[in-house]
């Protein structure tokens, strides 16, 4: 590479990053996601490239890559931005009840749609697009809920946490072979407790390298770690994503341990100073991922499928139902008042990375990506919409039935407040 070509990559680089600072900084102003901005930034981009006669494709596997990382990143970032305590038993019961619900529901409905949009494509094929269409991006949740009250904060960044998790796993199972077996069955349910055990022999392998480890390199080196989990768990269809949230959830309440061999080993003192360096560099290296993943994405779109009414008439369809169920289960299921979680259904990072995943003989020939495109950027639109409109009340829950049982809506609800 030519001297003024390497200055010339490293100054878009680096000023693409300042860009996205600012979006962000832009976003706490205004409350716009700032990934609609970097979308915006990537399809410039393509429009500036196409102008200039300078065509430059990205292969696919670069923005797998840069998801998967990113995913890693995010959902550690999401582990180390929530606290665990008894009082917060129903919140965390109920945000995962709401993201389970909420995803399954969606998932068989939009593979109505699909099947009916469709006719041609096989049932299974269309569940499996909907899996992915179906999880709540944590990536575009995670930096969008800054203006909101504590509660309804943690509520959203757990319910997406979740989603994140559940959609991965459920994706995983839908596309390991062209048969499923009542043993592809059985090693999917075995699978969640074996993912809990390993999270449990990752923490301590990890929490060794942070806090015993006397060589100054050990961030990173947890982060080869964890990507080398990751995807070993994938290969083993373990629920890998599950044992990064569970790290980071353990290394941010480590006060709750109660075994004092640990904490003669690891003293509260030295595993807070990681746990602040973790949270940086975590958020830090999240927000960079971040930047350059949906810029490349957004590069890759081609707006021209605004003029497609077979995608305009799809989309609106999906995005619709995917409000309606939302809506059913947090207003009618909880029977509160919940605002504004019922514009928090952004698609993101994840639908993107799983639709890259699709098997070849899983995919669906007359499926137009302008759908993919659409849902992404209007379930994106319809959470700034209610992001600008949320007002912070002194009361934020509104009981429609005071005396009504505790059970699963009681709990999810409490989670929203």
């Amino acid at each position: 590479m030519e001297f003024g070509t390497a200055y010339t990559v490293l100054f878009i680089f680096c000023g693409l990053i300042i860009l996205s600072y600012l979006f962000s900084v832009l976003n706490r102003a205004t409350r716009i996601p700032s990934v609609l901005l970097l979308l915006g930034t990537g399809i410039g981009l393509r429009y500036l490239a196409g102008w200039a006669s300078f065509p430059f494709e990205l292969p696919p596997a670069l923005i797998e890559m840069l998801g998967t990382v990113g995913l890693i990143m995010i959902v550690l970032e999401a582990g180390l931005d929530l606290e665990v305590s008894r009082e917060k038993i129903a919140l965390i019961r109920g945000s995962f009840f709401s993201a389970l619900v909420i995803f399954l529901v969606s998932t068989l409905g939009v593979a109505g749609i699909l099947a009916w949009r469709l006719p041609e494509a096989a049932f299974i094929n269309c569940l499996v697009y909907a899996i992915a269409l179906s999880v709540v991006s944590s990536a575009i949740v995670l930096p969008s809920v800054h203006h909101l009250s504590h509660s309804k904060k943690e509520f959203l960044i757990y319910e997406a946490s979740f989603s994140d998790v559940l959609g991965i796993m459920v994706f995983n199972f839908f596309t390991v072979s062209q048969t499923i077996t009542g043993n592809d069955v059985i090693w999917f349910i075995a699978s969640i407790p074996v993912g809990i055990v390993l999270s449990v022999g990752v923490c301590f392998l990890l929490m060794t390298l942070l806090v015993r480890n006397r060589i100054n390199i050990k961030f990173f080196l947890a982060f080869a770690v964890l990507v080398v989990i990751y995807v070993g768990g994938k290969m083993m269809h373990l629920p890998s994503l599950l044992t990064i949230l569970l790290f980071g959830l353990v290394v941010n309440n480590w006060e709750l341990l109660r075994w004092q061999p640990l904490h003669r080993h690891f003293t509260i003192e030295r595993v807070d100073n990681v746990r602040g360096l973790l949270k940086s560099i975590t958020a830090e290296s999240a927000f960079l991922i971040r930047t350059f993943f949906f810029i490349i994405f957004g590069y890759g779109i081609d707006v021209h499928f605004v003029q497609d009414s077979e995608v305009l008439i799809t989309g609106s369809v999906i995005v619709a139902a995917l409000l309606v169920f939302r809506f059913v289960y947090l207003r009618i299921v909880h029977r509160y008042d919940l605002f504004p979680e019922l514009f928090y259904i952004p698609r993101g990072l994840v639908t993107v990375l799983l639709f890259y995943k699709i098997p070849e003989w899983q995919r669906i020939d007359r499926f137009d990506e302008g759908v993919l495109f659409f849902v992404i950027l209007a379930t994106s639109l319809i959470m700034m919409v209610g992001s600008i409109l949320y007002r912070d009340q002194p009361k934020e829950l509104v009981e429609i039935e005071p005396d009504m049982q505790a059970g699963p809506a009681d709990t999810a609800g409490g989670a929203g407040s």
